[in-house]
């Protein structure tokens, strides 16, 4: 497999590796999960820059049912000026601090 390229919410490409696709896949919980990764980015509940490295972009969806009970589905992105690619994914019970960078509004 190769790289895939998707579009999240400021239109932006991201990319996700064969091999961090793979590195997803080796934890059991996110077989399911990971087919979602381009609905979290086009269309994520929250997104938060993360504290530790300001490169990083953390995308959030809440989700009421999975393997291991309700859990935020988390997509971290790093987005550099000229590129942006997924770094990992996971489920979560919290959204981690940081600046918010796009609450979902109402309707």
């Amino acid at each position: 497999m190769e790289t895939e390229v998707f579009t999240d919410y400021l239109g932006r490409d991201v990319r996700l590796t064969a091999e961090r696709r793979k590195h997803i896949l080796d934890h059991p919980e996110m077989q399911e999960w990971v087919e979602k990764i381009p609905d979290v980015l086009a269309r994520p509940d929250r997104v938060v820059r993360s504290r530790f490295d300001p490169e990083s972009e953390l995308f959030y969806v809440w989700k009421t049912r999975t393997r291991v009970g309700p859990k935020y589905l988390c997509v971290v992105v790093v987005a550099k000026p000229h590129d942006a690619f997924v770094l990992t994914s996971y489920l979560t019970d919290t959204v981690k601090k940081g600046d918010i960078l796009w609450p979902r509004s109402g309707p």
